[in-house]
């Protein structure tokens, strides 16, 4: 069985990845809810490759919604399938400095990537080996955002 962690990071993306889940719930015959609604038995098919399956039956997508400010993170939320996510797969914050925009766009997109690792940690008990990788041979494991 595969199964697949979606990454959707920055505005774009999450706008992308929005829009993905609504096309993919619809072919899954998933609402917004995360509950099925289908007419089919193909339709739960595979279904493991992209949704948990929660308690009563609901459908999670797994998924990690990553942007350095809450702006888009909201705009998901309040979305058609915005209450389908769980809200701790939202990661996101605010830039201090915006002179030093891409410095802190570094140093904080380093801190979200920290923050993804120890979440796949918990969730999976394993570290993807591109995130091992880069983790190791970054060069701003001492710049905090």
């Amino acid at each position: 069985m595969r199964e697949i962690v979606h990454l959707q990071a920055g505005q774009c993306g999450n706008q992308i990845g929005a829009k993905f889940w609504e096309v993919i719930s619809d072919e899954h015959g998933i609402d917004p809810t995360g509950t099925y609604h289908g007419d089919s038995d193909l339709q739960l098919d595979r279904i493991s490759v992209y949704y948990n399956e929660a308690t009563g039956g609901k459908y999670v997508p797994r998924a990690i919604l990553v942007d350095l400010e809450p702006g888009t993170m909201d705009s998901v939320r309040s979305g058609p399938f915005g209450q389908i996510f769980r809200p701790d797969n939202f990661v996101f914050g605010k830039l201090i400095i915006p002179q030093m925009f891409f410095f802190h766009y570094l140093c904080y997109f380093h801190h979200v990537l920290l923050q993804y690792h120890f979440f796949t940690l918990s969730m999976y008990e394993s570290t993807p080996i591109a995130i091992k990788w880069w983790m190791s041979n970054s060069t701003l494991t001492s710049v905090k955002p």
